[in-house]
């Protein structure tokens, strides 16, 4: 057989295999590629990356953009981009406090609920869920930019729509992080949609 030949057998060969995948099989691929990337997220020590955040306070929206570098030990710094009228203000984040800075000045903050829910804690919580939280489910599925592997966190005694829960959306070959949710009781307050996703 010539080159042509085994190329073209070889073609029809993966064309038979990938259309004979069902749905136990695309759950069995989703859930190997969500431990490796699991693993990644665990061993990472630091990444840089831009984020657009909206926080849903149910009676208003807020809309801003962010740079982040984010260190598991030590300093995780995130400065807003836009809008143009906060530009510039920083938060500086610990393991233990966060404070936010701005022209010089310091403000000290705190969670927003007792869950510690909060905009400027949602990247640095998505990263640690990402790496450490507990897989409730994992599938792959399509959105506007191609085929993603989807990951729901949420605590292992927990039921669905109850308490916290981060969904977290992977791209499958990179395994970089392009976009997470953030839930209380069902309802979103925090998504964030990540680009430039640079891991260390």
């Amino acid at each position: 057989m010539g080159r042509k030949g085994m190329l073209w057998t070889l073609t029809i060969t993966l064309c038979l295999a990938l259309t004979a995948c069902g749905p136990a099989e695309k759950g069995a691929q989703a859930e190997q590629l969500a431990l490796e990337i699991r693993g990644e997220y665990l061993a990472m020590t630091a990444c840089n990356t831009q984020v657009e955040v909206t926080a849903d306070y149910g009676s208003r929206v807020f809309s801003y953009s962010l740079d982040v570098d984010y260190h598991r030990e030590g300093e995780t710094v995130l400065t807003v981009t836009a809008p143009e009228e906060i530009a510039g203000v920083t938060a500086r984040m610990w393991e233990d406090s966060s404070v936010l800075e701005y022209d010089g000045v310091q403000v000290e903050t705190g969670a927003v609920t007792e869950e510690g829910l909060s905009p400027m804690a949602a990247v640095p919580l998505m990263l640690e869920q990402a790496g450490a939280g507990f897989i409730a489910q994992c599938g792959l599925e399509t959105l506007e930019n191609g085929e993603v592997l989807r990951v729901v966190c949420r605590d292992p005694e927990g039921q669905p729509g109850e308490g916290v829960e981060c969904t977290l959306w992977f791209q499958p070959e990179t395994h970089a992080l392009v976009r997470g949710e953030l839930s209380q009781d069902g309802y979103t307050v925090l998504t964030c949609t990540f680009t430039q996703f640079q891991m260390e």
